[in-house]
């Protein structure tokens, strides 16, 4: 039963339940608690009930005195509750990799994937943890204690086929890295493949200002893998022969043009004998997805949008605002998934929306969003070299004045660029170390 100091709070039919409900409704929950407390707070207290919706923290306390900590994973919400003073990170971290392993051995991670395979998936979590300690989490070494196979479920489709086939995934990589069947109980992969995918992700934080001058730019990538391999073959991995590690080395040689990172991480699998003079990695590939290496990159780099806004007074209640973004990039390249937001003040009373040079773009859509009081505008493909405007007209419920334009913006963009990096950063070769039989190596 969930348990609660007589004092504080109500009583909840289940831990489980008061955690959901925390995560489900935080806003309400924590704009409820910053009122009760309004009298006998201070007035910082009330700065951050802006009503701007929140994530709620990776870590909270309940009423009941316990601490809970979860992490979210394609929607899925893996989380626990301890009554002891543990670390935080080391807690986080073992959620994530119960939901990396999860994902290993069903193939896909949903929420259909872990009703269907329940008994395998708590025979995983009795391997990894006992009476709340972590045992074993790495998915290669589970593979002896597990005899359950896993049964296939159909992924989530996969939008990008619809824009270009060419970047679409295959679907071996939600394949498990154990024999699986089907809901039928007929064996699904018995003639699997020796494959492995590579794919280098980047993650771009871009702050412009007014005048669409960068200000902040950072970039976090990652190679990262997903190994079929039988045998557990070493393999090779060649990057770029002018990759710099640290500014401070850019200009002790000839540098110009390099690809220069800040820093980098590597997996533990990653032997670097061969990285200073030939930037060869050489490693034996863990079964299933892995991070062969993160790394992070600042400062001036060409950022493939440019967002250009601008605000204009039509009335003594009323303004327009513009926001042309222009893709720098290639014509052979595109955004896809993009999504752009434009916060609005709060007294917004209404917004009309009117799209410019939207024929090239794939379902352009513009929307206000009254409930949260901002501008939703979406594109399911966005070419390269060219230009897409968003006009909006906007009434107030009063007067506009300096504090209510403050209230504008800023603007936010998220999209994905397949086949495409900023960092520069190339895999030259990836090959098996030594010919071993069996293994004939192509790339498809």
């Amino acid at each position: 039963m969930y348990r609660t100091r007589p004092e504080v709070g109500a009583h909840e039919r289940s831990h489980t339940e008061a955690f959901f409900r925390k995560i489900k409704f935080w806003n309400d929950m924590s704009s409820a608690e910053q009122s009760k407390n309004s009298n006998q707070s201070s007035t910082e207290e009330g700065k951050e009930s802006d009503g701007v919706k929140r994530d709620p923290p990776p870590v909270f306390v309940m009423p009941d005195g316990q601490s809970y900590l979860h992490v979210n994973r394609n929607g899925l919400i893996f989380g626990c509750a301890t009554d002891k003073n543990v670390s935080p990170c080391a807690v986080i971290e073992l959620l994530s990799r119960i939901a990396k392993v999860f994902k290993d051995y069903c193939g896909t991670l949903s929420e259909e994937a872990i009703r269907k395979n329940f008994i395998l998936l708590y025979e995983l979590l009795d391997e990894m943890v006992d009476y709340g300690y972590p045992q074993v989490t790495r998915t290669e070494n589970l593979k002896a204690f597990v005899y359950n196979e896993p049964i296939v479920v159909t992924s989530v489709p996969n939008t990008g086929k619809m824009i270009n086939p060419k970047t679409a995934s295959a679907n071996a990589v939600h394949k498990p890295v154990i024999g699986s069947v089907n809901a039928k109980g007929k064996s699904v992969n018995s003639n699997q493949k020796n494959e492995i995918f590579v794919d280098i992700l980047e993650r771009l934080n871009v702050i412009f200002n007014n005048n669409g001058y960068i200000v902040n730019s950072t970039i976090d990538g990652c190679i990262q893998m997903k190994s079929y391999l039988a045998g557990n073959p070493e393999l090779r991995l060649a990057l770029n022969e002018d990759l710099v590690i640290g500014k401070a080395n850019a200009g002790s040689g000839p540098s110009y043009g390099a690809v220069v990172l800040d820093d980098v991480s590597f997996h533990d699998c990653v032997n670097l004998a061969e990285f200073e003079h030939g930037r060869t990695l050489s490693f034996f590939p863990p079964d299933g997805e892995f991070v062969v290496l993160n790394y992070r990159v600042t400062g001036e780099f060409r950022t493939p949008f440019r967002i250009f806004p601008a605000v204009e007074e039509t009335g003594p209640r009323s303004f327009e605002i513009t926001v042309m973004v222009r893709a720098e990039m290639e014509n052979s390249h595109f955004g896809a998934n993009v999504a752009i937001e434009l916060p609005l003040p709060k007294c917004t009373a209404s917004a009309t929306c009117t799209l410019i040079n939207s024929s090239n773009v794939g379902n352009p859509s513009a929307e206000f969003v009254l409930s949260d009081k901002k501008i939703l505008w979406t594109m399911k493909k966005f070419p390269g070299g060219s230009e897409q405007t968003l006009k909006v007209k906007v009434t107030l419920e009063k007067a506009c004045t300096s504090q209510i334009r403050r209230e504008i913006g800023p603007v936010n963009m998220n999209f994905e660029i397949p086949m495409f990096n900023v960092s520069n950063l190339n895999v030259r070769y990836l090959r098996i170390a030594e010919n071993m039989p069996g293994y004939s190596p192509y790339r498809w």
